[in-house]
């Protein structure tokens, strides 16, 4: 998580280039949300699948 924070500042400092407007925090947010999003659609396919005491 720590590299995922400072990632933006070593590509700035590895390409000089200052209009990168996505920060650490911010992809941790995307990445976190992405992970939950995930999660829950496989849940939701595994829940779909299930027959269990149904039958």
């Amino acid at each position: 998580m720590a590299l995922i924070a400072v990632l933006p500042n070593i590509f700035i400092a590895l390409t000089g280039v200052t209009s990168f407007w996505f920060g650490g925090t911010s992809l941790l947010i995307v990445v976190g949300v992405a992970l939950d999003t995930m999660k829950q659609i496989e849940s939701h396919l595994l829940l779909r699948s299930y027959e269990g005491f149904v039958k």
